[in-house]
């Protein structure tokens, strides 16, 4: 996928770190410039949300809508990394970008005025979703070749998630800036604006752009269709967004019912986000001895752990704290998995195997907040909340299983 690079210092090699991580040749621009890209990711659900529901006046349409960009976004993955594998990022991401870009800029000039047809808003969503780029995993597959000290890879992935989890909250509060100052619609075009902006800068870094290269690591096992090395990650992801998809209405259910306060609500979720953030880090500055193999399993149970212990949360800044324990979990059970996947896959299939574990948590969010909606009111709040962690715990057992993960050389 990228040009060779230089190895790490020995120095880097010898006291890694974040900023060991930074200090690699062209690893600084390419990251910044990836991050203005995944930035649109951030701003625009919210911004197909507002836009939409300020041209039809129904939330019902602008859900359909949102349900039909994300369905399409999240099926089509894993096909349109295995095209970025294929052709290599300049050739395969610059199109997706360009062509998204543009199809959002349709949806804001369908969505300025009302009166728009609700199937017109749903077939461009949809089209837009389908082509969105697969940055993420482009970008973790551009470190795995970057870095050849598995610490530093581990530290980059960590530093990876932490950035993402940081985007999909900042992209919000942007869009709520903006419109203090204009209509809904403009969010669409800043979308857009970042996508292509962003993706331009990465695909023409000097260590991004080309069909891939072998690294001198050692031999990797070959696979055809879905690899056995990827139903491990791929179970604890999707495990990982189902146990956490009814959080957000749980979190609104036990504020409803304890404090009758909506105002905490954004203050327990964001402490879930910090926490996340925190766990994040240090799972990065951990020299683990054990593999992501060995990890995955433990990290899955503890977030389940405790999700079940905070439903027993006896006011709703008990719940906070309760909420950012679990959060520590969520970033390193995702980090691992996408080591893990990485670790495993085929070495012309390294941005697919990402994919299919980013696929797999953004399907298991969606699937459970169907049935956490039908839930809440008939099993009491810390009934949900053991439910929620008993899915997480339950996804840690089929993770442990013998056979679900392959045997995995240890992080040196």
């Amino acid at each position: 996928m990228s040009a060779p690079t230089s190895p790490c210092p020995q120095s880097t090699a010898r006291r890694p770190s974040y900023a060991a991580v930074l200090r690699v040749p062209q690893a600084r621009r390419t990251f910044v410039a990836v991050l203005v890209a995944r930035l649109s990711y951030g701003t625009v659900a919210l911004s197909v949300l507002l836009s939409v529901t300020r041209a039809t006046g129904s939330y019902a349409v602008s859900g359909a809508v949102m349900a039909v960009f994300g369905a399409s976004a999240v099926s089509l993955l894993p096909a349109r990394a295995a095209l970025v594998d294929r052709h290599g990022p300049r050739r395969a991401l610059l199109p997706m970008a360009v062509l998204h870009s543009l199809l959002l800029c349709a949806l804001a000039a369908l969505t300025v005025r009302p009166g728009a047809s609700p199937a017109s808003l749903a077939l461009v969503a949809g089209l837009a979703g389908a082509c969105a780029p697969p940055l993420g995993p482009t970008m973790r597959t551009v470190w795995s070749e970057l870095l050849d000290d598995r610490r530093l890879l581990q530290r980059a992935y960590s530093l990876d998630g932490v950035a993402e989890e940081l985007l999909f909250v900042s992209g919000p509060a942007l869009v709520g800036v903006l419109l203090r100052f204009t209509a809904p619609a403009a969010g669409l075009l800043l979308s857009a604006a970042l996508m292509v902006t962003g993706t331009c800068a990465f695909v023409t870094s000097p260590v991004v752009g080309g069909r891939g290269r072998q690294k001198a690591a050692g031999p990797r096992r070959r696979s055809r269709g879905f690899p056995a090395g990827l139903r491990g990650p791929v179970v604890a992801a999707a495990g990982l967004g189902l146990a956490l998809s009814g959080v957000e209405l749980l979190v609104m259910a036990f504020a409803g019912q304890r404090s009758h306060d909506d105002a905490v609500v954004p203050w327990i979720l964001g402490a879930l986000s910090a926490g996340s953030a925190v766990g994040g880090l240090l799972n990065g500055a951990v020299n683990w001895r054990r593999s992501a193999g060995a990890r995955l399993p433990w990290l899955t149970a503890g977030l389940g752990v405790a999700l079940a212990l905070a439903g027993l949360a006896p006011g709703p800044w008990t719940l906070a704290a309760a909420m950012a324990c679990a959060g520590v979990f969520v970033a390193p059970t995702l980090t691992t998995a996408y080591l893990l996947a990485e670790e495993t896959a085929d070495e012309g299939a390294r941005t697919r195997a990402g994919a299919w574990v980013n696929a797999a948590v953004n399907a298991g969010t969606s699937a459970g907040s169907v049935a956490a909606g039908t839930l809440i009111g008939r099993l009491p709040l810390w009934g949900c909340f053991a439910l929620a962690g008993a899915v997480a715990a339950l996804t840690a057992l089929c993770v442990a299983r013998p056979g679900a993960l392959t045997p995995l050389a240890r992080t040196p």
